[in-house]
């Protein structure tokens, strides 16, 4: 036993990879063995199959993966309109689903980022998506108006199914990969979160439009879901913890409570979350309540008519969503750009970049409610510029946690991130501002135009919150290279202590 330079007590330093003969040592993967024989079809069929098990496929399929998991949770905001229609509920139980459904997530997350640090991570993510799709496919059938507790019950565990991938996935890319590779393959993955929630948009407005029938928006990505479980469960490799750094097996073990500790003395963890919590929450009271903010925009303008009996109109769910998916696509691959450029600049590049986007989306998120009583199209070319803005900073913010926590702990690091962003994000933020517009609405008497306003200056609170987590982010940018150095100097001790023969580790009482 050991002790890490954060006071930490590590297991198994020692490297117990070799084996150790008269002659030296050998690794045994590389012994020679008196049993070879002829492939049978069996074997040549693992070894295809292993030969499919690169890197950058295993980071695709991850990604894809990932695209599901927000495509799965934006459906229901595809058709929340329908969902109101159907089960009678206002603007604040319609919130509802989206908080209970976080809720369930971030309580989930540390627990799967305990178990991601010392267990079979393909294993965990495989199992979480087969609960989550076999319970988004059972509340497809839920059409008896009196359950919609149900209904809400149903969100909450899907949120305990998608928390298990998203809190674990992205280390398996951060052992996988290094430096600019890594960067880019996180902004692939990230790239998931704005597509996914797009194409849930579409999904869901497409699906309840072919069969007339909000209910089949439910039931396209559960296959889809069981699909990519199967292929991660086979074809993503199990990378050692911090093997892309080190180079070596890794088998350090810290408690949980000093992992917990030692990541909340780590202040640009813990300023990147809280900005994290920011985009977090504009992001979930903007997904849920943005197509129904211009739905009554169209009803104002006298462009559409009020919805009464289901099925009605998604239009502005189907080009949110596609302008969602183009503007995640061009978010992350400026802000991946933009960061490496910048990298030869200053060393702080990564969080500056975050705070500057996150100022900008501000403005230009403003100007969204400004426009929509006038100009539909304008309020969509506010949108485009403000949602490219604002997801110009997922990857980097994943970036940031990797450069700054060490390998043995980052799924704890990610699993509480997303707690925390959730906690003070979109748990509470779709409900949020679902009771503010219901409490505006009440104070004088209702009229379409009323609606319409009241959602509006509900929805102003978010582009505040997003200025506040550009301040988190330049305070990031303060404590940026000091725990970047701290987590590096730890990672070469760990280099160390694994080239160190046991007998040479030292035990500290």
């Amino acid at each position: 036993m050991c002790v890490e330079s954060d006071g930490c007590e590590i297991e198994g330093c020692g490297s117990s990879d070799e084996v150790h003969t008269l002659s030296g040592s050998m690794s045994p993967t590389l012994k020679t063995s008196p049993d070879l024989h002829p492939c049978k079809p069996g074997e040549k069929f693992r070894a295809a199959l292993l030969k499919c098990r690169s890197p950058t496929a295993a980071a695709g399929i991850l990604s894809f993966g990932n695209v599901l998991n927000y495509m799965d949770r934006y459906t229901v905001a595809g058709v929340l309109l329908d969902i109101q229609q159907h089960f009678k509920v206002s603007d604040s139980g319609a919130g509802l689903l989206q908080t209970v459904f976080i809720c369930s997530f971030m309580i989930a997350a540390p627990v799967f980022g305990y178990l991601g640090d010392r267990f079979n991570r393909k294993v965990i993510l495989s199992c979480g998506i087969f609960f989550w799709s076999a319970v988004t496919l059972s509340s497809s059938f839920i059409t008896n108006k009196e359950h919609f507790w149900l209904f809400v019950l149903s969100r909450g565990l899907v949120g305990i199914g998608e928390s298990s991938y998203s809190s674990i996935s992205p280390t398996i890319i951060g052992d996988l990969f290094t430096n600019n590779s890594r960067t880019m393959m996180l902004s692939v993955f990230y790239l998931a979160i704005p597509l996914g929630s797009g194409l849930g948009y579409i999904l869901g407005s497409t699906a309840k439009e072919a069969a007339g029938d909000w209910h089949w928006a439910l039931r396209v990505s559960p296959f889809l879901g069981m699909t990519a479980g199967t292929l991660i469960l086979f074809l993503v490799p199990e990378p050692k913890r911090g093997s892309a750094e080190l180079g070596a097996k890794l088998k350090t073990r810290t408690s949980w409570v000093c992992d917990m500790r030692a990541l909340l003395k780590n202040r640009s963890f813990v300023f990147s979350s809280l900005a994290s919590a920011t985009v977090t929450f504009a992001t979930g009271a903007f997904g849920t309540w943005i197509p129904q903010y211009l739905f009554r925009a169209r009803v104002v303008q006298k462009s559409a008519e009020s919805c009464v009996v289901s099925p009605c109109n998604s239009h502005d769910s189907l080009i949110f969503g596609a302008i969602t998916c183009v503007t995640g696509l061009l978010g992350v691959v400026i802000g991946a750009v933009t960061t490496r450029m910048c990298r030869q600049r200053t060393e702080r590049a990564d969080p500056l970049v975050c705070a500057v986007s996150m100022l900008g989306s501000a403005i230009f998120i403003c100007l969204i409610f400004v426009t929509a009583k006038k100009s539909i199209e304008g309020a969509y070319v506010c949108i485009f510029i403000g949602e490219t803005l604002l997801f110009l900073n997922w990857a980097i913010t994943a970036d940031i946690l990797m450069f700054v926590v060490i390998p043995t702990r980052r799924a704890t690091a990610v699993a509480l991130q997303g707690f925390v962003s959730h906690l003070l994000g979109d748990a509470g933020s779709p409900s949020l501002i679902g009771l503010i517009s219901d409490g505006l609405q009440q104070t004088y008497k209702s009229s379409v135009l009323w609606q319409f306003l009241s959602l509006g200056y509900a929805l102003m609170l978010c582009p505040f919150v997003i200025v506040l987590g550009g301040m988190f982010f330049l305070a990031t940018a303060l404590f940026f290279l000091d725990d970047r150095e701290k987590a590096e100097k730890q990672i070469s001790q760990l280099t160390s202590q694994l080239t160190r023969p046991p007998s040479s580790v030292k035990v500290n009482k």
